[in-house]
């Protein structure tokens, strides 16, 4: 090792223990919110213990995240956060989902171990540090008529001299050993309490996975519905018509030859409203638009046919598979029909992206906001058709607005494509 890289390595040291003298503080602050959250508890009741509660959790989450990503970062190793998610539900709903929430204990926990954790793991190195240089100090402070005195150990002799310097080298030779010790063991002790141990984390996912088949089961029920529901009261009907219409021409064709070519005519715009009704049902399954120019094409179209001027921006270095295209697309096409029937607003925009293996899309628009994913609505829906792909819808719409839906969808893109983006009125 060069003399560059000791002092590197000497600088890093001391930075660490800096630093964790520095966490200690923070790591006892954290015992503030172990009452402040169980006191929310029996105020539910009177109904202000449900903000505070969110609140009060909201804020130990923020606390826990903080040292969550600490150590994810010292010891180079994702740390998952271990809480249900999450829901854009009434807040009992939420309230309930915390109370259950082992996780949500497992942080109260995990507070009194990292205050003590905390302090122990940064005084620890710094007083070491300290002790080592006060071992090469303290004979040179201490004179006494010029004969040097050592009073630590209580002998006036010279052979002190020699051995305050040897101890504070062996001292300062356990802090350079310490410290990079003592930070990964408050790190491991921080992924010990607060990472997802592998049966909660099988046991979530399978509960995710349960109520994402639920939900895609039901969207897919509905849907059928819908089709049925479309087929029978249009196209079926209008076929049905045309068969009577062609039947009566049949018989009247001899006789009568006008009104048989009246209802020719007639049968033929049965006929031609029928097939419209036909694609309208089929592009409303997948439409053409979306599998011949993908998902920017489609949405540019989605946009020109929309009531309000609505901005597309579309930056896409590639194309994502069929199923997560189609659900992005009805997402986007569902939260713009909301904006245009509820919103009150006079423009709109959506932006697309992908970064880090997932396709990002947001919607906003300056209405009035409001807007939440209320049981049996079509946000509501929204969250159940990404829910099917691992995906995650959020809302923020303050009231007065303005509302800002972003959506997430993990994905793959194939092939390479051009980027654009558009303003359509």
């Amino acid at each position: 090792m060069t003399d560059h890289d000791l002092v590197r390595d000497a600088r890093d040291r001391l930075t660490r223990a800096a630093l964790g003298l520095a966490r200690a503080p923070l790591s006892v602050a954290g015992l503030a919110l172990i009452p402040l959250q169980l006191y929310a508890y029996p105020l539910i009741l009177v109904t202000v213990g449900v903000p505070l509660l969110l609140l009060f959790t909201a804020l130990a989450r923020r606390y826990t995240g903080f040292f969550r990503r600490w150590a994810a970062g010292v010891l180079r190793v994702e740390i998952p956060a271990p809480h249900r998610l999450p829901a854009n539900r009434g807040p009992m709903t939420r309230v309930r989902t915390i109370a259950t929430d082992p996780a949500t204990w497992r942080d109260l926990a995990f507070l009194p171990v990292n205050a003590v954790t905390g302090v122990v793991c940064g005084v620890l190195p710094v007083a070491l540090w300290l002790g080592g240089l006060f071992g090469f100090a303290a004979p040179l402070v201490w004179l006494d008529h010029g004969d040097v005195r050592y009073v630590v150990i209580g002998h006036d002799t010279p052979g002190n001299v020699v051995l305050a310097p040897l101890l504070g080298l062996a001292v300062l030779a356990l802090a350079w050993w310490v410290t990079p010790r003592a930070t990964r063991l408050h790190a491991r002790v921080v992924r010990w309490l607060l990472a997802p141990s592998a049966t909660t984390a099988l046991t979530d996912r399978v509960r995710v996975l349960a109520d994402s088949r639920a939900d895609t089961v039901d969207a897919q029920a509905a849907e059928l519905r819908r089709i049925e529901r479309d087929l029978h009261d249009g196209a079926q009907a209008r076929l049905v018509a045309l068969g009577l219409g062609l039947g009566l021409a049949e018989e009247l064709l001899a006789r009568d030859p006008d009104a048989a070519r009246e209802l020719l005519a007639e049968a033929r715009r049965t006929s031609t409203e029928a097939l419209a009704e036909l694609r309208g049902l089929v592009r409303g399954i997948h439409p053409p638009v979306l599998a011949d120019r993908g998902l920017e094409g489609a949405l540019r179209a989605l946009a020109l046919a929309h009531p309000l001027p609505v901005e597309v921006d579309v930056e896409l270095p590639g194309r994502p598979e069929a199923p997560v295209e189609s659900a992005a697309y009805f997402a986007v096409a569902e939260t713009l029909t909301n904006v245009a029937k509820h919103s009150g607003a006079t423009d709109a925009w959506v932006r697309v992206r992908h970064e880090g293996g997932r396709l990002s899309l947001m919607i906003g628009d300056n209405g009035r906001g409001g807007a939440e994913a209320a049981e049996g609505g079509g946000l509501r829906g929204i969250e159940r058709r990404l829910g099917a792909f691992d995906g995650r819808l959020g809302i923020a719409s303050p009231v007065g607005g303005p509302t800002i839906v972003t959506m997430e969808l993990p994905c793959e893109l194939s092939s390479v494509k051009t980027s654009s983006s558009s303003g359509t009125a």
